[in-house]
């Protein structure tokens, strides 16, 4: 996406956007074989529940920022293991209830995301941070 201050739709818009788009894709992971699916560079592995932890991981670091950058505070040093890490958890099963909690977790946090930036205002989204992204960039 072009970065532009003329764009005027709230950029929390495309994550809401992309939420779904990735629940639209967890959908079909109900009938997973259990085999872990290799990043194109070969470096991770991907398994439903990895990839919904790391989708909800992503929205808990960026509302993080957001936070930490309207209340003028520094942003919280980033310590997560990323994608590199495949927590023993990532290889169970993926069931219709764990779609539903998905969906409940990835929407709530993409929303919450949307609105923060929405109470902030236009004015803001695309405000010089110093060596931080604007608010648009992380959203």
């Amino acid at each position: 996406m072009q970065q532009s201050s003329t764009i005027t739709e709230n950029p929390g818009a495309l994550v809401e956007s992309a939420v779904d788009h990735c629940l639209d894709v967890a959908a079909t992971w109900l009938a997973w074989d259990g085999r872990p699916r290799v990043s194109e560079d070969g470096d991770r592995v991907y398994t439903p529940h990895k990839a919904v932890r790391r989708i909800a991981d992503h929205l808990i670091d960026h509302l993080a920022e957001v936070e930490a950058l309207l209340a003028g505070v520094d942003t919280m040093p980033d310590g997560w293991h990323a994608s590199l890490v495949t927590l023993e958890s990532d290889w169970a099963r993926f069931t219709e209830q764990d779609l539903t909690e998905a969906r409940q977790r990835l929407r709530r946090l993409a929303r919450t995301f949307s609105l923060r930036l929405a109470a902030a205002g236009p004015e803001t989204w695309d405000r010089t941070r110093g060596e931080n992204w604007s608010l648009r960039r992380i959203a």
